[in-house]
Protein backbone atom coordinates (compact mmCIF):
# COMPACT_ATOMS: atom_id res chain seq x y z
CA UNK A 1 0.00 0.00 0.00
CA UNK A 2 2.73 2.49 0.86
CA UNK A 3 4.46 1.57 -2.80
CA UNK A 4 1.07 2.64 -4.29
CA UNK A 5 0.79 5.54 -2.43
CA UNK A 6 4.49 7.05 -3.08
CA UNK A 7 3.54 5.87 -7.17
CA UNK A 8 0.31 8.05 -7.35
CA UNK A 9 2.24 10.91 -5.34
CA UNK A 10 4.67 10.75 -8.13
CA UNK A 11 2.44 10.71 -11.22
CA UNK A 12 0.62 13.69 -9.89
CA UNK A 13 4.25 15.46 -9.42
CA UNK A 14 4.83 14.59 -13.12
CA UNK A 15 1.62 15.61 -14.30
CA UNK A 16 1.96 18.88 -12.92
CA UNK A 17 5.59 19.32 -13.51
CA UNK A 18 4.54 18.31 -17.41
CA UNK A 19 2.24 21.15 -17.58
CA UNK A 20 3.00 23.87 -19.97
CA UNK A 21 4.43 26.43 -18.29
CA UNK A 22 3.57 30.66 -19.43
CA UNK A 23 7.26 31.93 -20.66
CA UNK A 24 8.06 34.84 -23.01
CA UNK A 25 4.59 36.37 -22.12
CA UNK A 26 3.42 39.40 -24.13
CA UNK A 27 -0.22 41.36 -22.11
CA UNK A 28 -2.64 42.19 -23.81
CA UNK A 29 -5.43 44.83 -23.21
CA UNK A 30 -8.49 42.80 -23.89
CA UNK A 31 -10.32 40.61 -21.66
CA UNK A 32 -9.72 36.56 -22.04
CA UNK A 33 -12.48 34.97 -24.35
CA UNK A 34 -13.52 32.75 -22.05
CA UNK A 35 -17.03 30.88 -21.79
CA UNK A 36 -19.54 30.77 -20.81
CA UNK A 37 -18.92 34.48 -19.23
CA UNK A 38 -18.22 34.64 -16.12
CA UNK A 39 -15.77 37.75 -16.15
CA UNK A 40 -16.96 40.33 -12.84
CA UNK A 41 -19.90 38.55 -12.22
CA UNK A 42 -20.95 38.01 -8.38
CA UNK A 43 -20.99 34.37 -7.16
CA UNK A 44 -21.80 32.03 -4.06
CA UNK A 45 -19.73 30.45 -1.66
CA UNK A 46 -21.45 27.43 -2.13
CA UNK A 47 -21.45 27.35 -6.23
CA UNK A 48 -20.31 24.37 -8.26
CA UNK A 49 -16.19 25.52 -9.67
CA UNK A 50 -16.82 28.09 -12.63
CA UNK A 51 -15.26 25.82 -15.31
CA UNK A 52 -14.67 27.75 -18.58
CA UNK A 53 -12.94 27.00 -21.65
CA UNK A 54 -10.75 29.60 -23.82
CA UNK A 55 -12.36 30.49 -27.55
CA UNK A 56 -9.09 31.45 -28.71
CA UNK A 57 -7.63 28.20 -30.28
CA UNK A 58 -5.29 27.58 -27.09
CA UNK A 59 -2.89 25.07 -26.41
CA UNK A 60 -2.83 25.35 -23.34
CA UNK A 61 -3.90 27.83 -20.08
CA UNK A 62 -2.50 29.16 -17.01
CA UNK A 63 -5.28 30.47 -14.65
CA UNK A 64 -4.46 32.60 -10.97
CA UNK A 65 -6.96 33.13 -8.76
CA UNK A 66 -5.76 35.73 -5.92
CA UNK A 67 -7.82 36.78 -3.16
CA UNK A 68 -6.51 37.94 0.09
CA UNK A 69 -5.90 34.97 1.70
CA UNK A 70 -5.32 32.31 -0.80
CA UNK A 71 -4.05 31.91 -4.10
CA UNK A 72 -5.02 29.10 -6.52
CA UNK A 73 -3.23 28.06 -9.91
CA UNK A 74 -4.23 25.60 -12.12
CA UNK A 75 -3.24 24.50 -15.77
CA UNK A 76 -5.22 23.09 -18.61
CA UNK A 77 -5.35 22.79 -22.45
CA UNK A 78 -8.02 25.26 -23.79
CA UNK A 79 -10.31 24.06 -21.23
CA UNK A 80 -10.07 25.09 -17.36
CA UNK A 81 -11.65 22.69 -14.57
CA UNK A 82 -11.06 23.37 -10.98
CA UNK A 83 -10.65 20.60 -7.97
CA UNK A 84 -13.82 20.67 -6.30
CA UNK A 85 -11.93 20.72 -2.49
CA UNK A 86 -9.72 23.25 -3.82
CA UNK A 87 -12.43 25.41 -4.85
CA UNK A 88 -14.49 24.92 -1.82
CA UNK A 89 -11.54 25.50 0.47
CA UNK A 90 -10.77 29.05 -1.50
CA UNK A 91 -14.48 30.62 -2.02
CA UNK A 92 -14.69 29.65 1.97
CA UNK A 93 -11.91 31.93 3.09
CA UNK A 94 -11.98 34.22 0.75
CA UNK A 95 -16.62 35.22 1.82
CA UNK A 96 -17.08 38.67 1.24
CA UNK A 97 -13.99 39.63 -0.51
CA UNK A 98 -12.95 39.95 -4.54
CA UNK A 99 -10.60 37.92 -6.02
CA UNK A 100 -8.44 38.40 -9.61
CA UNK A 101 -8.19 35.97 -12.09
CA UNK A 102 -5.47 36.37 -14.28
CA UNK A 103 -5.43 34.09 -17.57
CA UNK A 104 -2.38 33.45 -19.84
CA UNK A 105 -3.02 31.03 -22.96
CA UNK A 106 -0.36 29.81 -25.40
CA UNK A 107 -1.81 31.12 -29.06
CA UNK A 108 0.09 29.28 -31.90
CA UNK A 109 3.11 29.25 -29.54
CA UNK A 110 2.85 32.57 -28.22
CA UNK A 111 1.54 33.07 -24.50
CA UNK A 112 -0.78 35.64 -23.80
CA UNK A 113 -1.67 37.36 -20.71
CA UNK A 114 -4.73 38.85 -20.81
CA UNK A 115 -6.75 41.72 -18.43
CA UNK A 116 -7.57 39.87 -15.25
CA UNK A 117 -11.02 40.13 -14.30
CA UNK A 118 -12.74 39.27 -11.04
CA UNK A 119 -15.03 37.53 -9.23
CA UNK A 120 -16.91 38.96 -6.31
CA UNK A 121 -17.32 36.24 -3.22
CA UNK A 122 -20.62 37.22 -1.97
CA UNK A 123 -21.04 35.89 1.83
CA UNK A 124 -24.78 35.06 1.03
CA UNK A 125 -25.46 31.18 0.00
CA UNK A 126 -27.56 30.09 -2.56
CA UNK A 127 -30.43 27.79 -1.96
CA UNK A 128 -28.48 24.48 -3.18
CA UNK A 129 -31.33 22.65 -4.95
CA UNK A 130 -32.71 23.77 -8.60
CA UNK A 131 -35.20 21.87 -10.39
CA UNK A 132 -36.19 22.79 -13.97
CA UNK A 133 -38.00 21.53 -17.33
CA UNK A 134 -35.52 19.98 -20.02
CA UNK A 135 -37.20 20.22 -22.92
CA UNK A 136 -36.34 21.11 -26.77
CA UNK A 137 -37.53 24.55 -27.61
CA UNK A 138 -40.14 24.44 -30.03
CA UNK A 139 -43.43 22.93 -30.51
CA UNK A 140 -43.30 20.09 -32.21
CA UNK A 141 -40.93 17.86 -29.94
CA UNK A 142 -43.01 18.32 -26.41
CA UNK A 143 -42.71 14.65 -26.24
CA UNK A 144 -39.57 14.23 -24.89
CA UNK A 145 -39.78 15.85 -21.61
CA UNK A 146 -37.60 15.44 -18.32
CA UNK A 147 -38.07 16.99 -14.89
CA UNK A 148 -34.64 17.54 -13.30
CA UNK A 149 -33.02 18.08 -10.08
CA UNK A 150 -29.40 19.93 -9.79
CA UNK A 151 -27.25 20.62 -7.08
CA UNK A 152 -25.88 23.62 -7.52
CA UNK A 153 -22.88 22.97 -4.87
CA UNK A 154 -21.86 19.81 -6.99
CA UNK A 155 -22.39 18.38 -10.51
CA UNK A 156 -25.05 16.44 -9.18
CA UNK A 157 -28.14 16.04 -11.13
CA UNK A 158 -31.19 13.37 -10.99
CA UNK A 159 -33.77 12.86 -13.23
CA UNK A 160 -36.88 13.34 -11.59
CA UNK A 161 -39.79 12.05 -13.81
CA UNK A 162 -39.20 11.01 -17.57
CA UNK A 163 -42.61 11.32 -19.14
CA UNK A 164 -41.30 8.24 -21.20
CA UNK A 165 -42.29 6.68 -17.95
CA UNK A 166 -45.99 8.08 -18.27
CA UNK A 167 -47.28 7.26 -21.40
CA UNK A 168 -45.06 10.33 -23.47
CA UNK A 169 -47.50 12.65 -21.22
CA UNK A 170 -46.95 16.30 -20.78
CA UNK A 171 -45.52 17.71 -17.91
CA UNK A 172 -45.59 21.32 -16.02
CA UNK A 173 -42.65 22.71 -14.57
CA UNK A 174 -42.23 21.82 -10.87
CA UNK A 175 -42.83 25.13 -8.32
CA UNK A 176 -41.82 24.52 -4.80
CA UNK A 177 -43.69 26.42 -1.79
CA UNK A 178 -41.11 28.87 0.27
CA UNK A 179 -38.66 26.92 -1.56
CA UNK A 180 -39.03 23.45 0.18
CA UNK A 181 -37.99 20.18 -1.10
CA UNK A 182 -41.33 19.19 0.90
CA UNK A 183 -44.08 21.16 -0.64
CA UNK A 184 -44.32 21.93 -4.33
CA UNK A 185 -46.35 20.95 -7.44
CA UNK A 186 -46.45 19.97 -10.36
CA UNK A 187 -49.20 19.15 -13.47
CA UNK A 188 -49.11 15.62 -15.14
CA UNK A 189 -51.24 15.36 -18.11
CA UNK A 190 -52.40 12.30 -19.94
CA UNK A 191 -55.39 10.07 -19.51
CA UNK A 192 -54.03 9.34 -15.78
CA UNK A 193 -52.95 12.23 -15.22
CA UNK A 194 -53.21 15.42 -12.76
CA UNK A 195 -51.52 17.95 -10.06
CA UNK A 196 -49.30 15.81 -8.50
CA UNK A 197 -48.59 17.55 -4.96
CA UNK A 198 -45.68 16.88 -2.49
CA UNK A 199 -46.59 18.31 0.40
CA UNK A 200 -44.67 17.07 3.82
CA UNK A 201 -43.05 14.31 1.52
CA UNK A 202 -46.60 12.35 0.62
CA UNK A 203 -47.50 12.19 -2.63
CA UNK A 204 -51.20 12.68 -4.12
CA UNK A 205 -52.83 13.46 -7.28
CA UNK A 206 -55.60 15.79 -7.65
CA UNK A 207 -58.04 16.86 -10.20
CA UNK A 208 -58.58 20.68 -9.25
CA UNK A 209 -61.71 20.75 -11.96
CA UNK A 210 -65.31 21.72 -11.01
CA UNK A 211 -68.48 22.86 -12.95
CA UNK A 212 -67.97 26.58 -13.83
CA UNK A 213 -64.44 26.63 -14.20
CA UNK A 214 -63.19 27.31 -18.03
CA UNK A 215 -60.44 24.72 -17.34
CA UNK A 216 -58.25 22.52 -15.42
CA UNK A 217 -55.48 24.48 -13.09
CA UNK A 218 -52.46 25.61 -14.95
CA UNK A 219 -50.03 28.82 -13.44
CA UNK A 220 -50.24 29.15 -9.65
CA UNK A 221 -48.34 28.51 -6.17
CA UNK A 222 -48.84 26.70 -2.80
CA UNK A 223 -49.61 28.79 -0.05
CA UNK A 224 -46.69 29.16 2.66
CA UNK A 225 -49.09 27.46 5.50
CA UNK A 226 -49.35 24.10 2.71
CA UNK A 227 -53.12 24.00 2.92
CA UNK A 228 -53.83 26.36 -0.07
CA UNK A 229 -53.07 26.56 -3.67
CA UNK A 230 -53.74 29.57 -6.25
CA UNK A 231 -54.19 29.32 -9.37
CA UNK A 232 -55.33 30.28 -12.71
CA UNK A 233 -57.64 28.14 -15.42
CA UNK A 234 -57.03 29.21 -19.03
CA UNK A 235 -57.84 28.47 -22.42
CA UNK A 236 -54.74 28.97 -24.22
CA UNK A 237 -54.20 29.54 -27.98
CA UNK A 238 -50.68 28.93 -30.07
CA UNK A 239 -50.32 30.70 -33.47
CA UNK A 240 -46.79 31.24 -35.33
CA UNK A 241 -45.45 34.31 -36.42
CA UNK A 242 -43.65 35.09 -39.95
CA UNK A 243 -41.10 37.32 -37.88
CA UNK A 244 -38.02 35.77 -37.51
CA UNK A 245 -37.88 37.74 -33.91
CA UNK A 246 -41.35 36.25 -32.62
CA UNK A 247 -41.48 32.67 -33.67
CA UNK A 248 -44.40 31.61 -31.76
CA UNK A 249 -47.03 33.28 -29.83
CA UNK A 250 -49.20 31.81 -27.08
CA UNK A 251 -52.43 33.58 -25.66
CA UNK A 252 -55.40 33.06 -23.81
CA UNK A 253 -58.95 33.62 -24.92
CA UNK A 254 -60.46 33.13 -21.14
CA UNK A 255 -58.85 33.17 -18.16
CA UNK A 256 -59.75 33.35 -14.41
CA UNK A 257 -57.68 32.64 -10.86
CA UNK A 258 -59.32 30.04 -8.54
CA UNK A 259 -58.26 28.37 -5.05
CA UNK A 260 -57.56 24.95 -4.24
CA UNK A 261 -58.34 24.17 -0.52
CA UNK A 262 -56.12 20.82 -0.15
CA UNK A 263 -57.49 19.84 3.56
CA UNK A 264 -61.10 19.80 2.11
CA UNK A 265 -60.83 19.23 -1.51
CA UNK A 266 -62.29 22.20 -2.30
CA UNK A 267 -62.37 25.43 -4.68
CA UNK A 268 -62.57 28.93 -3.63
CA UNK A 269 -63.96 30.95 -6.21
CA UNK A 270 -64.71 35.07 -6.05
CA UNK A 271 -66.31 37.21 -8.54
CA UNK A 272 -63.14 39.50 -8.42
CA UNK A 273 -61.18 36.78 -9.73
CA UNK A 274 -63.60 35.42 -12.57
CA UNK A 275 -64.81 38.61 -14.28
CA UNK A 276 -65.59 37.56 -18.00
CA UNK A 277 -64.78 40.95 -19.14
CA UNK A 278 -60.72 40.57 -17.84
CA UNK A 279 -57.96 38.17 -18.21
CA UNK A 280 -56.48 37.20 -14.85
CA UNK A 281 -53.53 34.66 -14.51
CA UNK A 282 -50.15 34.14 -13.04
CA UNK A 283 -51.66 34.34 -9.22
CA UNK A 284 -48.72 33.81 -6.46
CA UNK A 285 -49.00 34.44 -3.01
CA UNK A 286 -47.16 37.45 -1.07
CA UNK A 287 -43.81 36.01 1.35
CA UNK A 288 -46.85 36.24 4.33
CA UNK A 289 -49.79 34.69 2.83
CA UNK A 290 -51.79 37.38 3.50
CA UNK A 291 -52.18 38.68 -0.22
CA UNK A 292 -52.61 37.19 -3.50
CA UNK A 293 -50.26 38.78 -6.89
CA UNK A 294 -51.90 37.84 -9.95
CA UNK A 295 -51.59 39.44 -13.65
CA UNK A 296 -54.97 41.24 -15.20
CA UNK A 297 -55.70 42.45 -18.55
CA UNK A 298 -59.21 43.67 -20.18
CA UNK A 299 -60.29 41.59 -22.85
CA UNK A 300 -59.69 42.44 -26.42
CA UNK A 301 -60.87 40.89 -29.81
CA UNK A 302 -58.05 37.92 -30.30
CA UNK A 303 -55.75 37.28 -32.47
CA UNK A 304 -56.05 40.83 -34.23
CA UNK A 305 -55.45 42.89 -30.84
CA UNK A 306 -53.36 41.02 -29.47
CA UNK A 307 -50.61 43.79 -29.61
CA UNK A 308 -52.92 45.84 -27.38
CA UNK A 309 -53.46 42.47 -24.71
CA UNK A 310 -51.30 44.43 -21.91
CA UNK A 311 -51.26 42.96 -18.17
CA UNK A 312 -51.93 44.88 -15.07
CA UNK A 313 -50.17 43.25 -11.85
CA UNK A 314 -52.99 43.30 -8.99
CA UNK A 315 -53.39 42.55 -5.40
CA UNK A 316 -56.11 40.98 -3.22
CA UNK A 317 -56.43 40.19 0.40
CA UNK A 318 -56.72 36.87 1.24
CA UNK A 319 -57.87 34.83 5.18
CA UNK A 320 -56.05 31.60 5.39
CA UNK A 321 -57.67 31.18 8.52
CA UNK A 322 -61.33 31.62 7.07
CA UNK A 323 -60.24 30.49 3.82
CA UNK A 324 -61.93 33.68 2.35
CA UNK A 325 -60.69 36.16 -0.61
CA UNK A 326 -60.96 39.96 -0.04
CA UNK A 327 -63.47 42.14 -1.19
CA UNK A 328 -61.29 44.90 -3.56
CA UNK A 329 -58.42 44.77 -5.84
CA UNK A 330 -55.78 46.80 -6.00
CA UNK A 331 -53.51 47.44 -8.73
CA UNK A 332 -49.92 47.94 -8.44
CA UNK A 333 -48.46 48.22 -12.02
CA UNK A 334 -51.08 50.18 -14.42
CA UNK A 335 -49.82 48.40 -17.96
CA UNK A 336 -52.24 51.26 -19.39
CA UNK A 337 -49.44 53.84 -17.73
CA UNK A 338 -46.41 51.81 -18.80
CA UNK A 339 -47.52 50.51 -22.45
CA UNK A 340 -46.17 47.31 -21.15
CA UNK A 341 -47.39 43.99 -20.18
CA UNK A 342 -46.54 42.20 -16.78
CA UNK A 343 -45.89 38.05 -16.21
CA UNK A 344 -44.46 35.65 -14.02
CA UNK A 345 -44.54 37.43 -10.53
CA UNK A 346 -42.33 36.11 -8.18
CA UNK A 347 -42.40 37.60 -4.22
CA UNK A 348 -38.99 37.67 -2.49
CA UNK A 349 -38.95 35.62 0.47
CA UNK A 350 -38.25 38.96 2.98
CA UNK A 351 -41.35 40.41 1.82
CA UNK A 352 -39.11 43.19 0.12
CA UNK A 353 -39.65 42.74 -3.34
CA UNK A 354 -41.83 41.32 -6.30
CA UNK A 355 -40.06 40.27 -9.48
CA UNK A 356 -41.58 39.85 -12.61
CA UNK A 357 -41.29 40.22 -16.74
CA UNK A 358 -42.16 42.82 -18.61
CA UNK A 359 -42.74 42.66 -22.22
CA UNK A 360 -44.06 44.65 -25.04
CA UNK A 361 -47.67 42.59 -24.80
CA UNK A 362 -49.04 39.11 -24.16
CA UNK A 363 -48.34 36.55 -21.66
CA UNK A 364 -45.72 34.40 -23.38
CA UNK A 365 -42.25 36.54 -23.72
CA UNK A 366 -40.27 33.87 -24.16
CA UNK A 367 -40.21 34.40 -28.05
CA UNK A 368 -40.28 38.41 -27.19
CA UNK A 369 -36.61 39.73 -27.39
CA UNK A 370 -37.67 42.73 -25.49
CA UNK A 371 -38.56 40.43 -22.46
CA UNK A 372 -37.15 41.69 -19.34
CA UNK A 373 -36.91 41.71 -15.54
CA UNK A 374 -38.15 44.33 -13.59
CA UNK A 375 -38.09 44.53 -9.51
CA UNK A 376 -41.08 46.38 -7.60
CA UNK A 377 -39.69 47.57 -4.20
CA UNK A 378 -43.01 46.92 -1.89
CA UNK A 379 -42.39 49.10 0.37
CA UNK A 380 -42.03 52.00 -2.01
CA UNK A 381 -43.42 50.73 -5.21
CA UNK A 382 -40.13 51.88 -6.53
CA UNK A 383 -39.06 49.77 -10.27
CA UNK A 384 -35.96 48.99 -11.19
CA UNK A 385 -35.18 48.22 -14.50
CA UNK A 386 -32.69 45.77 -13.87
CA UNK A 387 -29.62 47.03 -16.79
CA UNK A 388 -27.22 45.09 -15.42
CA UNK A 389 -29.50 41.85 -15.33
CA UNK A 390 -31.37 41.66 -18.71
CA UNK A 391 -30.07 41.28 -22.13
CA UNK A 392 -31.06 41.64 -25.61
CA UNK A 393 -32.70 38.33 -25.71
CA UNK A 394 -35.64 37.16 -24.15
CA UNK A 395 -34.69 37.05 -19.63
CA UNK A 396 -37.89 35.50 -17.66
CA UNK A 397 -39.27 32.32 -15.55
CA UNK A 398 -38.04 33.34 -12.26
CA UNK A 399 -37.55 32.18 -8.97
CA UNK A 400 -36.05 32.98 -5.69
CA UNK A 401 -33.34 31.92 -2.59
CA UNK A 402 -34.97 31.26 0.84
CA UNK A 403 -32.52 34.07 2.14
CA UNK A 404 -33.78 37.02 -1.11
CA UNK A 405 -30.30 37.61 -1.53
CA UNK A 406 -30.30 35.41 -4.74
CA UNK A 407 -32.82 34.59 -7.68
CA UNK A 408 -32.16 32.28 -10.75
CA UNK A 409 -33.89 32.49 -13.85
CA UNK A 410 -34.17 31.57 -17.52
CA UNK A 411 -32.44 33.71 -20.37
CA UNK A 412 -31.85 33.21 -24.19
CA UNK A 413 -28.97 35.29 -24.09
CA UNK A 414 -26.21 34.30 -26.54
CA UNK A 415 -27.75 31.63 -29.23
CA UNK A 416 -31.44 33.34 -28.72
CA UNK A 417 -32.93 29.81 -28.98
CA UNK A 418 -31.78 27.79 -25.62
CA UNK A 419 -33.01 28.88 -22.24
CA UNK A 420 -29.89 28.75 -19.77
CA UNK A 421 -30.56 28.98 -15.55
CA UNK A 422 -28.51 32.79 -14.13
CA UNK A 423 -28.07 33.65 -11.30
CA UNK A 424 -28.24 36.84 -9.84
CA UNK A 425 -26.97 38.51 -6.76
CA UNK A 426 -29.21 41.13 -5.04
CA UNK A 427 -27.61 42.82 -2.00
CA UNK A 428 -28.93 44.43 1.22
CA UNK A 429 -29.18 47.88 -0.10
CA UNK A 430 -30.96 46.27 -3.43
CA UNK A 431 -27.91 46.78 -5.92
CA UNK A 432 -28.10 44.11 -8.51
CA UNK A 433 -24.85 42.25 -9.99
CA UNK A 434 -23.74 40.79 -13.82
CA UNK A 435 -25.27 37.37 -13.53
CA UNK A 436 -23.75 34.08 -14.30
CA UNK A 437 -24.98 30.82 -15.98
CA UNK A 438 -25.07 27.30 -13.89
CA UNK A 439 -21.73 26.00 -14.03
CA UNK A 440 -21.46 22.73 -15.61
CA UNK A 441 -18.28 20.45 -15.30
CA UNK A 442 -17.68 20.45 -18.90
CA UNK A 443 -17.36 24.14 -19.75
CA UNK A 444 -18.63 22.90 -23.08
CA UNK A 445 -22.07 21.79 -22.06
CA UNK A 446 -24.14 24.25 -23.21
CA UNK A 447 -22.56 24.20 -27.06
CA UNK A 448 -23.49 20.12 -26.97
CA UNK A 449 -26.80 20.41 -24.97
CA UNK A 450 -29.87 20.72 -27.41
CA UNK A 451 -32.57 21.55 -24.69
CA UNK A 452 -33.92 24.43 -22.75
CA UNK A 453 -33.83 24.69 -19.16
CA UNK A 454 -37.53 25.95 -18.42
CA UNK A 455 -38.70 27.39 -15.57
CA UNK A 456 -35.72 27.15 -13.31
CA UNK A 457 -36.69 26.59 -9.34
CA UNK A 458 -34.96 26.94 -6.51
CA UNK A 459 -35.35 24.81 -2.93
CA UNK A 460 -33.43 24.85 0.05
CA UNK A 461 -33.82 20.72 0.26
CA UNK A 462 -33.79 18.28 -2.19
CA UNK A 463 -37.39 16.43 -3.12
CA UNK A 464 -37.99 13.18 -1.93
CA UNK A 465 -39.41 11.52 -4.81
CA UNK A 466 -38.24 10.21 -7.64
CA UNK A 467 -39.39 8.52 -11.27
CA UNK A 468 -40.85 5.37 -9.87
CA UNK A 469 -42.71 7.56 -7.11
CA UNK A 470 -44.46 9.73 -10.02
CA UNK A 471 -44.96 6.51 -12.27
CA UNK A 472 -47.06 4.64 -9.23
CA UNK A 473 -48.66 7.40 -8.44
CA UNK A 474 -49.51 8.05 -11.94
CA UNK A 475 -50.21 4.34 -12.31
CA UNK A 476 -52.12 3.29 -9.40
CA UNK A 477 -53.91 6.29 -7.62
CA UNK A 478 -57.00 7.72 -9.01
CA UNK A 479 -56.66 11.62 -8.73
CA UNK A 480 -58.99 12.82 -5.70
CA UNK A 481 -62.03 14.95 -7.07
CA UNK A 482 -62.68 18.42 -5.69
CA UNK A 483 -66.08 20.39 -5.29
Amino acid sequence: MKNIFYIIIFCCSLLTACSPKPSNVRSVAHAAPIYPDYADVAIPYNIAPLNFLLRDGAEAVEVKITGKKQTLTVYGDYKVSFSMDDWKELLDAEKGNTLTVQVTSRVNGEWLAYKPFTWYVAPDPVDGYLTYRLIEPGYEVWNSIQLCERNVQTFDERVLIDNNTVDKSCMNCHTHSSQRGDLSFFHLRGKKGGTILNRDGKLRKLSLKVDGMISGCVYGEIHPGGRYGVFSTNIIIPSFHTQESKRLEVYDTASDVVLADFDQDRMIVSPLLNDSTVFETFPVFSADGKYIYYCSAPRVKLPNDIKNMKYSICRIPFDAKKGELGNSVDTLWNARLTGKSACHLKASPDGKYLLYTVADYGTFPIWHREADLQLMDLRTGKVDNLKIVNSNRSDTYHSWSSNSRWFVFASKRGDGQYGKPYFCYIDRTGKTYKPFVLPQKDPAHYDLTLKSYNIPDLSKSPVSFGPKDIENVYENQNAEKFH
